[in-house]
C-alpha cells in the first residue's frame, strides 16, 4: 500500500496536456488504488522484525529513476506542497468518481444480474455440451462396431452367394426335367428340339461324369435316368445314321442329298464318339464300307463307258517320226491312221488344258454315244480325272467335317475309302500306258495331273496328293521313252527309202515342227528340264536328217531350196505357239538366214556370176593395192558391162519366177527374191566402184554403164509383190 501511494504521488507530479488527459490518468491511478486492499494501520508494525526495509529502498530507488520524478527533483519543487496538491486532486477526483459510481449504479446492478444470468445459462450450456460429447463418444463407438458388423455381413452375403451359385447349378445339372424325358423318348431325331435336348443331355452326362470323380453322392441320384436317356438316344441316333448311309446304295441315288442332311447333324456322331464309341466305330465302319463300293462301282462304270467313245484310231508302236508316211500292209495288220501327222498335231487337242474346259462339265458317255461323238484320250482323262477331284474334295470335305478328323487321320480315312478307286484308276492308267504311243496325250495328261494338283493345294485339300504324284510317275516315263524313241526312229531313217526327192518340206520335218510346237507351248506353264533336254536332242537328230536328206540331191542350188524350205516351214510352224525368244525358234532362224544367204549367192552366179567375180577379184586386188594386174582385161570387163546392159531384165526376171516356183511359202520366197536384188544391186555398185578407179577410168565402155539409180527403180518393178 505504501509503495502505490508513493508511486501514485511521484506520477501525480507528471505534467498534463490538458485536463482530459489528466482525468485519464487520474481514472488510471485511481483504479490502481481500487486494486489495492485497503492498508489496516493497525497491522502495520515498523518495529518487527518482517518489515524489510531494503525492498522500500529498491521502490524508492526505482520512483527516483521516474523521468517526472527526475525533472521535479531538477526544478527544486516541493515535495511536500506537491504531494497536498496531488492529495486535494485526488480527492476531487475521488469524489467525481463516486458521484459516477453512484449515478451508474444501477446501471451496474442491472449488469451484474446480466452478467450472473448469463453465468447461469452458460454453465446449463456447458452440461448440455459435456452430455452431447459423451452421447458423441458413445455413437462413434457404435458406429465402428456397426461397420464392423456390416462388413462380417457382407462377406457372410458373398459367401453364401457363391454358394447358393455352385448349389443352384449343381441343382440344375442334376434336375433332368421331364421335357428332356419326353422329346429324347417321343420325338424325331430330325426335330430341332431333339437336338436342343441332345444337347443338354450331353451336358448333363458330361457333368455327372465330372461328379463321379469328386465322389459326389447326388451324383447316383440321377444316374440312372440318365443312363436311360443315353441309351434312348444313342438308339435312335444309330437307326438315323445307318438309314441314312442305307440309302447311298440305292440305284441313281444323289449320295451328295444324305451327305449334306447327315452334315446337319454332325453333332449326332460328336455324341455317339463321346459316349458310345462302340456305335460310333459300327457307323464309321458301316459309312466307309458303303462309299468305298459306291466310288469304286461308280467309277469303274463311268471309265469303262468313257472308253467307248474314245477314238478308234490310236497310234501304235510303228506311228513313230521317223517312220515312212504309207500304208501298213500284211493280212493281221490293222488299218493305219489315214495321216501320220496327227499324231504329233496338237490342233485343238490343247483346248483342253484351258480354264474353263479343264474345270468343264465331265463328260456324259451315253449322250456321246447318242451323239455318236468321238474324243482323244487325254479328254476323257481330263473328265474322269475332273470327276475324281470333284468327288474327292468334297468327300474329304465331308470326312473331315462329320468325323471330326483332321492331319494323317483324316488322310486314313480317306484313303480307307477312295483307296480302292484310286488304285484301280492306277492299274487302268498303267494298262494303257503300256500300249500307247500317243506322246502329246500323254504330254497333256501330265500337264492336266499338274494344275489339278494346282486346284486341289488352292483348295487345301491334301487328300489326293499321293495320288497325283503316282500318276505322274507313270506318265513321265512313258512320255519319255515314247519321245526317245521318235528320236531313235528319226536317227535310224534312211534317206533313200524315203521315196521320191523333193524339195518342198518333208513330212519328217512336218512332224517335228508340229510336235516340237506342241510339246514347247505345252510345257511353258509348267517347264521342266528333262522335257528340254529330250526335245534338243530331237531337234539335233531332225537338223541331221535334213542335211542327210539334202545331201541326196545332186545339185547345190536343190540343196540349199530343200534346207530353205524345211527350216522355213520348221520355223513358222514353231512361231504360232512356242515363244519368239525359245531356243528352238532361235535355232531355225540362223540356219534359215545362213542358207538364204547361201542360195541368193547361188542363184545370182549364173546369170551375172562373171561380174561377181570380177567385183571380188577387183576388191581383193584394191586392198593389196595390185589394182594394175587387171589393166589389160578391157575385152573380159567390156564383155561384163554389155552382156549385163543386155540381159539383166531377162535374168531378173528369170530368178524371179524360178524363185517362186522353188518355194511353197510365197511370203519366203518374196524375201528371197528382195534379198537377191538387193544383193544385185550391191555388187553392180561394186562394178560401179571398180571401174572408177584409175586403172579403168580410160575405158570407153565406162560410158554404156546403166545408171545406178534407174537400176534401182527398174528392179523394183520386178518386186512380186504377196
Amino acid at each position: 500500500m505504501a509503495e502505490a501511494l508513493i508511486t501514485g504521488a511521484v506520477h501525480i507530479n507528471t505534467p498534463v496536456d490538458s485536463m482530459s488527459g489528466a482525468m485519464a490518468y487520474l481514472q488510471d491511478k485511481k483504479s490502481d488504488f481500487d486494486m489495492v486492499p485497503p492498508l489496516n494501520l493497525g497491522d502495520l508494525d515498523i518495529t518487527t522484525d518482517e518489515f524489510i526495509l531494503d525492498e522500500v529502498d529498491l521502490h524508492i530507488q526505482a520512483n527516483l529513476e521516474d523521468d517526472l520524478v527526475k525533472e521535479a527533483l531538477k526544478t527544486g519543487m516541493d515535495l511536500r506542497q506537491y504531494s497536498k496538491q496531488v492529495e486535494t486532486e485526488l480527492q476531487r477526483v475521488e469524489q467525481a468518481s463516486i458521484k459516477d459510481y453512484i449515478k451508474e449504479s444501477q446501471n451496474i446492478a442491472s449488469l451484474h444480474n446480466q452478467i450472473t444470468a448469463c453465468d447461469s445459462i452458460l454453465e446449463r450450456m456447458e452440461g448440455m455440451l459435456s452430455s452431447f460429447q459423451s452421447d458423441l463418444s458413445s455413437i462413434s463407438s457404435e458406429i465402428q462396431t456397426l461397420q464392423q458388423q456390416s462388413v462380417s455381413m457382407n462377406m457372410r452375403l458373398k459367401n453364401r452367394q457363391a454358394v447358393r451359385s455352385q448349389l443352384s447349378q449343381l441343382v440344375d445339372e442334376l434336375v433332368v426335367p421331364s421335357t428332356m424325358i419326353s422329346v429324347i423318348l417321343d420325338s424325331p431325331v430330325t426335330e430341332q428340339e431333339f437336338l436342343e435336348q441332345l444337347h443338354e443331355l450331353n451336358n448333363k452326362i458330361n457333368f455327372a461324369k465330372e461328379l463321379s470323380f469328386r465322389e459326389t453322392l447326388a451324383c447316383s441320384d440321377i444316374q440312372d435316368i440318365v443312363d436311360r436317356l443315353k441309351i434312348k438316344a444313342v438308339s435312335k441316333i444309330r437307326e438315323f445314321i445307318l438309314q441314312k448311309i442305307y440309302s447311298f446304295r440305292k440305284p441313281m441315288t444323289n449320295y451328295q442329298i444324305p451327305q449334306n442332311t447327315l452334315l446337319k447333324y454332325r453333332f449326332f456322331y460328336q455324341f455317339l464318339l463321346a459316349n458310345e464309341r462302340t456305335v460310333a466305330k459300327e457307323i464309321r465302319d458301316e459309312y466307309v464300307d458303303t462309299m468305298s463300293k459306291i466310288y469304286f462301282s461308280y467309277f469303274k462304270s463311268y471309265s469303262s463307258r468313257l472308253l467307248k467313245v474314245q477314238y478308234e484310231d490310236v497310234a501304235d508302236k510303228d506311228d513313230l517320226m521317223g517312220e515312212e508316211d504309207t500304208a501298213k500292209k500284211g493280212f493281221f495288220s490293222k488299218p493305219s491312221l489315214k495321216s501320220r501327222n496327227t499324231i504329233f498335231t496338237l490342233g485343238q487337242r490343247g483346248e483342253v488344258l484351258n480354264p474353263t474346259e479343264l474345270e468343264g462339265p465331265i463328260l456324259i458317255p451315253h449322250a456321246a454315244q447318242r451323239g455318236e461323238s468321238r474324243y482323244p484320250y487325254e479328254t476323257l482323262f481330263r473328265s474322269q480325272h475332273y470327276a475324281l477331284l470333284d468327288n474327292g474334295c468334297r468327300e474329304f470335305l465331308f470326312l473331315s467335317d462329320f468325323f471330326m478328323v483332321a492331319g494323317n487321320s483324316a488322310l486314313d480315312l480317306f484313303n480307307s475309302i477312295m483307296g480302292k478307286t484310286l488304285s484301280m484308276f492306277l492299274k487302268n492308267l498303267s494298262t494303257y500306258l503300256s500300249d500307247c504311243y500317243d506322246s502329246i496325250a500323254v504330254f497333256l495328261c501330265i500337264h492336266i495331273i499338274l494344275r489339278f494338283r494346282a486346284i486341289t493345294a488352292k483348295r487345301n485339300i491334301p487328300a489326293l496328293d499321293k495320288y497325283w504324284e503316282a500318276v505322274l510317275e507313270l506318265l513321265w516315263p512313258r512320255f519319255e521313252l515314247i519321245l526317245e524313241m521318235n528320236i531313235q526312229s528319226i536317227r535310224n531313217t534312211d534317206p533313200q527309202k524315203l521315196g521320191v526327192l523333193d524339195t518342198r518340206p518333208h513330212y519328217i520335218t512336218r512332224r517335228y515342227a508340229e510336235f516340237s510346237s506342241a510339246i514347247v507351248s505345252i510345257n511353258q506353264t509348267f517347264p521342266n528340264e528333262r522335257t528340254n533336254t529330250l526335245l534338243g536332242q530331237l531337234q539335233i537328230e531332225v537338223e541331221n536328217f535334213v542335211l542327210k536328206m539334202a545331201a541326196e540331191f545332186p545339185s547345190r542350188r536343190d540343196q540349199l531350196i530343200f534346207l530353205i524350205n524345211n527350216y522355213d516351214m520348221m520355223l513358222n510352224v514353231l512361231m504360232e505357239r512356242a515363244a519368239d525368244d525359245s531356243k528352238e525358234v532361235e535355232g531355225f532362224q540362223q540356219l534359215l538366214l545362213a542358207r538364204t544367204q547361201e542360195f541368193i549367192e547361188e542363184i545370182l552366179s549364173s546369170p551375172f556370176g562373171g561380174m561377181i567375180a570380177f567385183v571380188k577379184e577387183s576388191e581383193g586386188l584394191i586392198e593389196k593395192g595390185e589394182l594394175d594386174k587387171l589393166k589389160n582385161d578391157e575385152a573380159r570387163i567390156t564383155q561384163l558391162v554389155r552382156g549385163f546392159s543386155s540381159t539383166w531384165k531377162q535374168s531378173v526376171e528369170a530368178l524371179s519366177q524360178d524363185v517362186m516356183r522353188s518355194f511353197t511359202n510365197f511370203k519366203n520366197g518374196t524375201s528371197i527374191i528382195q534379198g537377191a536384188l538387193t544383193q544385185l544391186i550391191q555388187y553392180y555398185h561394186g562394178f560401179h566402184k571398180v571401174l572408177s578407179q584409175p586403172t579403168f577410168r580410160s575405158l570407153a565402155v565406162r560410158s554404156e554403164l546403166i545408171n545406178l539409180h534407174h537400176l534401182m527403180v527398174e528392179v523394183k518393178k520386178h518386186k512380186p509383190n504377196f
